[in-house]
């Protein structure tokens, strides 16, 4: 068994080489395999990939983000990060309020019509100006309703009882690291239709494991968009690790990433082998300068460090909405 940069390029490789040809809710289709694994010792590097580039400034925002509990986009656009964007879009040009130009399929006319591309940016840059800008605006508009952030920090029982899941096995890594019971899930099913959420989780649940004083994770995925998301994915449950880890006077040791369907979309298939062809560069080493913040709820984007990346330069590719 291969780890690190290299576990996830035999997963391209496979499913490129093995993988069903599958149709999808985008419409795009794909190559897909329904599971497989991948273990990453977190110990030799951090594991962001190096074959391409990988934006780790959007990858700290947005695990902060869930951490924070929060379900905004808000947040993501004041630093700069656009990757939940089409969600909360798409809420906007569906609503009543929303007069300007058809935006139907709009993920799928961006990517074909060059002139309907520079319309949509057009709204999609007024809608970003005023989420930032109007509050009001944001609170209708911005927020993706039970998403991770939700359900981390603030799931709601049956009861009526509200369970801070992170906070909750933070505590029992403290207090009780043999258990077997160290488990945050996002899959709440009363909240998988679109009215409760934009989007159902894709990386449903997580459980640590702690031994020899070192803290692991294990993440099942149960969809993984293998160029462009699991990458981010990989780098996220990595750098959870490391947060949680920090949180609890532990050493890191494995992230294993465990994925339902792993697919390719069919407009990423070049992307993909292009990436194959290029060589691994060492990994880059991660560390958290908390000062005197006494908790990772209190983290901050500039307390995340990133040392000695330099990985080859990025890939384009089109996001399936």
């Amino acid at each position: 068994m291969k780890y690190g940069e290299s576990a996830y390029l035999d997963l391209c490789r496979h499913v490129l080489n093995n993988g069903a040809s599958k149709g999808d809710r985008t419409g795009t289709g794909t190559l897909s395999t329904f599971g497989y694994q991948m273990r990453f010792d977190l110990g030799q590097g951090f594991p962001l990939l190096t074959t391409k580039r990988v934006p780790f400034r959007l990858i700290t925002s947005e695990l902060l983000w869930f951490l924070k509990g929060d379900t905004n986009i808000q947040y993501l656009l004041q630093h700069n990060n656009n990757i939940w964007n089409e969600w909360a879009f798409k809420n906007w040009v569906e609503s009543e309020e929303y007069n300007g130009p058809d935006m139907t399929d709009f993920g799928l006319r961006s990517q074909e019509d060059p002139e309907f591309k520079k319309l949509y940016d057009h709204e999609m840059e007024t809608f970003k100006t005023r989420i930032l800008e109007d509050n009001e605006f944001a609170k209708m508009y911005g927020d993706l309703g039970n998403v991770y952030g939700k359900q981390w920090r603030a799931w709601e029982s049956s009861r009526g009882e509200v369970i801070d899941q992170v906070k909750d096995v933070i505590h029992m890594i403290k207090n009780n690291p043999e258990s077997r019971r160290l488990i945050v899930s996002a899959w709440n099913p009363e909240d998988i239709n679109p009215e409760r959420a934009a989007l159902p989780p894709c990386h449903v649940l997580f459980q640590f494991y702690v031994a020899d004083g070192k803290l692991s994770c294990q993440l099942y995925q149960r969809s993984g968009d293998i160029f462009l998301g699991v990458p981010f994915n990989i780098a996220s449950y990595a750098l959870l690790t490391h947060l949680i880890a920090h949180e609890c006077g532990l050493q890191v040791g494995e992230f294993i990433h465990t994925l339902g369907d792993a697919h390719i979309y069919s407009n990423h298939v070049e992307q993909v082998k292009t990436q194959l062809d290029r060589d691994l560069k060492d990994m880059p080493s991660l560390k958290i300068q908390s000062n005197e913040k006494e908790s990772i709820f209190d983290l901050d984007v500039e307390d995340i460090i990133l040392e000695g990346y330099d990985p080859h330069p990025s890939i384009k590719a089109p996001i399936a909405v």
